[in-house]
């Protein structure tokens, strides 16, 4: 293995039913790779199954997602099992499918160093009542939270005000559709993938030359597309809308799930020589 893939999942390598058919229609037929309480949930094209299986054989996949543990593991996502994957924004490293207990320890004594509780940012949002936009507000894994918001209904500068707010309490605010979430500063993707890569040199699966590729569609996942060796991101997402770029960032012609193939296709194409095993 020569490269480290670094992916996250939602809406960049897999698509609800509705976020499928936004943009450029797909080119193959779809599968489901998740389920919730019986429904299909996260969708991919069969080819896009095609080149992630086909990727996993030619470099080191690491999903990397805002999900927590229990939500990731829902998702038969094609080329498993992983030897590594990044769960809760960076919070969890899985290893070999478990957590990483001393990672994760580390994070939380980064957080407490570094940013507000989690208790207070919890004491800011009762003090806001429960408004009827928000139809939703939830913990993960003890380290962030999120709201499940009503656009329409939505003050305009809500996201902006509890973003100026978290800000100067070492937290930072994202709105990926109708979630808008609250993250610590300290907890955030690029810094487990540069924990994963030094343990793949350490153990030889990596040489120390390799580079990482990264891709992603959301605020969350700007530090690291701007921490890899070469990123892409889709041309749609909360990135897109901000018209945010940077130095070695490729973006998709495709939209929608049909920018799923391209990014893919990207990283293959860009694994050194010899990659394969």
């Amino acid at each position: 293995m020569t490269a480290l893939v670094a992916t996250d999942l939602d809406r960049t390598l897999i698509y609800s039913a509705g976020a499928l058919s936004e943009g450029t229609a797909p080119t193959s037929p779809t599968v489901c790779v998740e389920h919730l309480q019986g429904e299909p949930l996260s969708h991919m094209t069969v080819r896009a199954t095609a080149l992630l299986r086909s990727l996993a054989r030619m470099a080191v996949v690491l999903p990397t997602t805002t999900r927590t543990v229990d939500q990731f593991r829902r998702i038969d996502l094609p080329g498993a099992p992983w030897r590594y994957a990044v769960t809760s924004n960076g919070g969890t490293i899985l290893a070999d499918g478990e957590p990483d207990h001393a990672w994760r320890s580390g994070v939380d004594r980064a957080v407490r160093d570094s940013a507000a509780s989690l208790t207070d940012l919890g004491a800011e949002l009762d003090r806001l009542g429960t408004p009827d936009w928000i139809l939703k507000r939830r913990t993960a894994d003890d380290l962030f939270c999120y709201l499940v918001v009503d656009l329409a209904a939505m003050p305009s500068t809500f996201v902006q005000d509890w973003g100026h707010w978290c800000a100067e309490r070492g937290w930072n605010v994202s709105q990926q559709g109708r979630k808008v979430y609250a993250m610590p500063d300290a907890v955030c993707k690029s810094r487990a993938v540069a924990e994963v890569r030094a343990r793949l040199i350490a153990d030889g699966t990596l040489p120390d030359t390799a580079p990482i590729l990264a891709a992603g569609d959301g605020a969350l996942d700007a530090e690291m597309l701007r921490a890899a060796d070469a990123a892409i991101r889709p041309r749609h997402g909360e990135l897109h809308a901000l018209g945010w770029e940077c130095p070695d960032l490729t973006v998709t012609t495709a939209s929608g799930g049909g920018a799923a193939e391209e990014i893919l296709q990207w990283f293959t194409n860009r694994i050194p020589t010899g990659a394969a095993t």
